[in-house]
């Protein structure tokens, strides 16, 4: 309640006129905004048919959304073996990998989102080149096993991979911690130039007048890195279960939150393994 007070005081700009407990009442109870929430996040069901079923009015259950959901984004990801303890920030997952000795992998995921009306400055930003789509991506990081440490860096689909996570910081974060290692695809070459013995990324591909051998060899090393990566492809697939991350079509300053708040759940499920 007291987060859902700042919201509003943020956005009227001064504290409220009316004294404390007027207005509208609440006729769910909080474990029943956490259900509705939570349904909505895991099938994207239309705010009016969730009302249809709880006999109230739509704007009871959007009201509803918008209190839990930030609450469900901000809890951060849920640490393997360590009840409690949650990563929050890059900065968390990587002092985690330097104390446990994880070995990191990334990738970043693509969701397409609704079209920005015409003629409003940044339209383009959202079209993304690899899939010539409207979208938003994260970056998703996790463990050997698959299992997520943390999603972030979440930008409009036209940034590059590259980009997007070095605008949190990483490249400090790698030479903070030169003892944690990192396998990415090739979208993060250049991290990999940069830190050679931290981030590994697969082998170019050899030229045309390469030799047989050099090719056997380069697919040979391919296919070794990218059985070792493909852990973090599976935490992805996990996270698209989720309606919402299929293809979001709520509105996109909600987008953040939707992905943290699913992104957080899954880490729940996942650090049980």
């Amino acid at each position: 309640m007291a987060r859902e007070d700042a919201r509003l005081r943020e956005r009227r700009g001064h504290d409220r006129l009316r004294a404390e407990g007027g207005g509208p009442v609440h006729q769910l109870v909080f474990t029943d905004r956490v259900i509705a929430t939570l349904v909505i996040l895991r099938f994207q069901l239309p705010h009016a048919a969730l009302a249809l079923f709880y006999g109230v009015d739509r704007s009871t259950i959007t009201r509803a959304v918008h209190e839990i959901r930030p609450l469900l984004a901000a809890r951060g990801f849920a640490v393997p073996g360590e009840e409690g303890l949650r990563l929050h920030t890059l900065a968390d997952v990587f002092a985690y990998a330097a104390a446990k000795g994880v070995e990191l992998r990334l990738d970043d995921t693509e969701v397409r989102v609704r079209r920005p009306k015409a003629n409003r400055p940044g339209r383009r930003a959202f079209v993304s080149g690899k899939m010539r789509q409207n979208t938003k991506k994260a970056t998703v990081v996790t463990d050997e096993k698959g299992r997520t440490l943390w999603a972030g860096a979440i930008r409009p689909g036209r940034m590059h991979d590259q980009t997007a996570v070095k605008s949190e910081g990483i490249e400090d974060l790698l030479e903070q911690y030169p003892q944690v290692k990192a396998k990415v695809d090739a979208g993060y070459r250049g991290l990999a130039k940069r830190f050679p013995g931290q981030v590994q990324a697969p082998p170019k591909k050899p030229g045309k007048d390469a030799s047989a051998e050099e090719t056997a060899a380069w697919e040979t090393a391919r296919k070794r890195q990218s059985s070792e990566r493909i852990c973090v492809e599976h935490a992805n697939a996990e996270h698209k279960q989720w309606r919402p991350l299929q293809r979001y079509i709520g509105r996109r300053e909600h987008y953040d939150e939707t992905h943290l708040a699913i992104a957080g759940l899954v880490s729940d499920r996942t650090a049980e393994r």
